[in-house]
């Protein structure tokens, strides 16, 4: 049997396709949700799900919770006696939903579909695979969020127009616009904030009490960790009872006192602004990608639990100037589309006719270099072969030649990501191919990239005048610093002399070159990865005078580029 699997930041869900439909999957306490929480109890034993959380507050440094947000990192957390990373926490939470789905049948798991954020890179998504295979699960294909809550969506509704699912969980925030004809359930966009969710709404709550929770200044000598857990679980309950107030009170207790304080969905809301203008940048980014315009759009779903908030779904309204769809039910539509995509894969006869495209969620692209202008050689940029939002699978391929007499060898860092310089990107891999001697430019090498559905990466290099190919199937790659090469990087560039690219202005045009660099795609990228070329050159001048000018004028191109605005 393979099941579906929503591993989710905050709670978490297993679905199986059963008599041509999705059923979700109780557990043992007879919930349909499962907290994504661990703790270690007194005797030793490792607790998950409800009883875990429930013991958040009361035993801050035995209990974990959000860890979603850290897998594909180094980043571990002491419960007990022992150290866990993000890949063991996630495995227990699936251990324990495959035990209640083989409870729930009476059959043995064989197989399961995870889902994961659109924005997961590949790291991420490998720790997910590990994490699902550590936990005994043979996992069958990964699935993005948004995607198979628009698979459960699409498959009840048999939309014909392009609609736009807007996902805000707990931890991550997705955004697809899926179309779906003839049984054809396409992916035409993805995108996302891996960082941000209900947990940092909760922040925001965290902060605006604060102000007024404690006058006299007692909590000041709370354990941080201890006093940290009901901040922050009074702040959910808080944003949970302004979804049906107006006003509420965030209140805790500390020592045996009470400490509280109103607060107004007014006031929330303005402390979230920073966090609802970030749900902006996905949206337009996704329907630039996918070249569909707002008023195209037949529905705007919202699934995650943190879509329950009344300040997003007025800022939804906002947005599309209309009222979201709000008929998926927000915890529950992920896991019934993974449960979808289970039976898609078991071959189930009430899925004939029911097909799945999806995109590649990242760009993915070498390092390479760019003339200067001053007859040398930049390194370190991104060259793209698969844009972000491609169909898969799909192969494609681009052209590199020599850029040095004689050169040995030609070397192909593998990146995935968005930023124009590789140094902002996610590092996947390396190939060195070596090369005949020869002028500069007289030697070439094909560059092919292979993308399938399960994201696997795989990468040919072919040189036809020396009859050379290599092959490289990405493999994880781990690149961490201690803490001493930390501080030792932070005094280096304290070091450094101000320089008029730290110039305030020139800082901002070029931030918003990155980010339009990073929103277009093909033609229009290159030419702002141009502009920005020729901005820098400008900048290496420390003329004043030059640098207003071109500063002016890419700010003009910019403003040309972006155009539509709708929000």
């Amino acid at each position: 049997m393979i099941i579906g699997i929503d591993l989710g930041t905050t709670n978490s869900a297993a679905a199986i396709w059963r008599d041509g439909q999705s059923v979700l999957v109780p557990n043992a306490l007879g919930d349909l949700l499962t907290p994504s929480a661990v703790s270690i109890a007194d005797d030793g034993s490792v607790l998950v799900g409800m009883a875990a959380r429930e013991r958040q507050s009361t035993h801050p440094r035995d209990t974990v919770t959000a860890f979603k947000r850290y897998i594909g990192t180094q980043q571990t957390v002491k419960l007990g006696k022992r150290s866990f990373d993000a890949e063991d926490l996630s495995a227990l939470v699936l251990r324990s939903l495959k035990a209640d789905v083989e409870a729930f049948t009476g059959e043995a798991v064989t197989g399961a579909v995870i889902t994961v954020p659109a924005y997961f890179n590949d790291r991420q998504r490998k720790a997910t695979r590990r994490a699902g295979e550590m936990a005994g699960l043979d996992v069958r294909r990964l699935v993005n969020e948004p995607t198979a809550a628009a698979l459960a969506y699409g498959i009840q509704s048999r939309e014909q127009e392009p609609f736009l699912v807007f996902d805000l969980g707990g931890g991550t925030f997705d955004v697809s616009i899926v179309e779906v004809f003839d049984g054809i359930v396409e992916v035409r966009a993805s995108s996302g904030d891996n960082r941000l969710g209900g947990e940092d709404f909760n922040e925001r709550m965290v902060e605006l009490a604060r102000r007024t929770l404690d006058p006299a200044g007692k909590l000041a000598k709370a354990d941080p960790v201890a006093l940290g857990e009901l901040l922050r679980a009074a702040a959910e309950r808080a944003r949970r009872a302004l979804t049906d107030a107006d006003s509420t009170e965030f209140s805790l207790v500390w020592n045996g006192e009470v400490f509280a304080t109103p607060v107004t969905a007014d006031a929330f809301e303005e402390a979230a602004q920073p966090l609802l203008q970030r749900l902006r940048d996905p949206v337009l980014r996704s329907l630039r990608d996918s070249d569909i315009r707002v008023d195209a759009l037949s529905e705007i779903v919202l699934v995650g639990g943190s879509t329950r908030m009344p300040v997003v779904r007025r800022a939804m309204t906002r947005m599309f100037g209309r009222f979201p769809n709000t008929s998926v039910h927000p915890d529950h539509a992920v896991a019934l589309g993974a449960a979808v995509q289970a039976g898609l894969l078991a071959r189930d006869s009430a899925l004939d006719e029911v097909r799945l495209t999806d995109v590649c969620p990242f760009t993915l692209g070498i390092e390479h270099a760019e003339a200067d202008g001053r007859g040398g050689y930049r390194t370190g940029l991104f060259s793209p072969i698969i844009d972000r939002n491609t169909p898969i699978p799909t192969s494609r391929s681009k052209v590199y030649s020599t850029i040095a007499d004689n050169q040995r060898e030609i070397r192909f860092g593998i990146y995935q990501g968005e930023s124009r310089e590789v140094a902002g990107n996610v590092r996947l891999g390396e190939l060195r191919v070596q090369v005949p001697l020869k002028p500069a430019g007289q030697v070439s090498a094909e560059c092919r990239f292979t993308y399938d559905s399960s994201g696997l990466l795989e990468v040919d290099i072919s040189v036809p005048s020396a009859n050379i190919t290599r092959n490289l199937v990405i493999m994880d790659e781990t690149d961490t610093l201690t803490e001493a090469q930390i501080a030792e990087r932070r005094a280096a560039l304290a070091a450094l002399k101000v320089h008029p690219r730290e110039e305030s202005e020139n800082v901002a045009v070029l931030a918003r070159a990155q980010r339009c660099y990073e929103n277009f795609l093909g033609v229009q990228r290159e030419q702002v990865s141009h502009w920005i070329t020729l901005f820098e050159q400008v900048l290496e001048r420390q003329d004043p005078r030059a640098i207003k000018e071109a500063r002016d004028q890419l700010v003009l191109s910019l403003d040309s580029l972006e155009g539509e605005r709708f929000l």
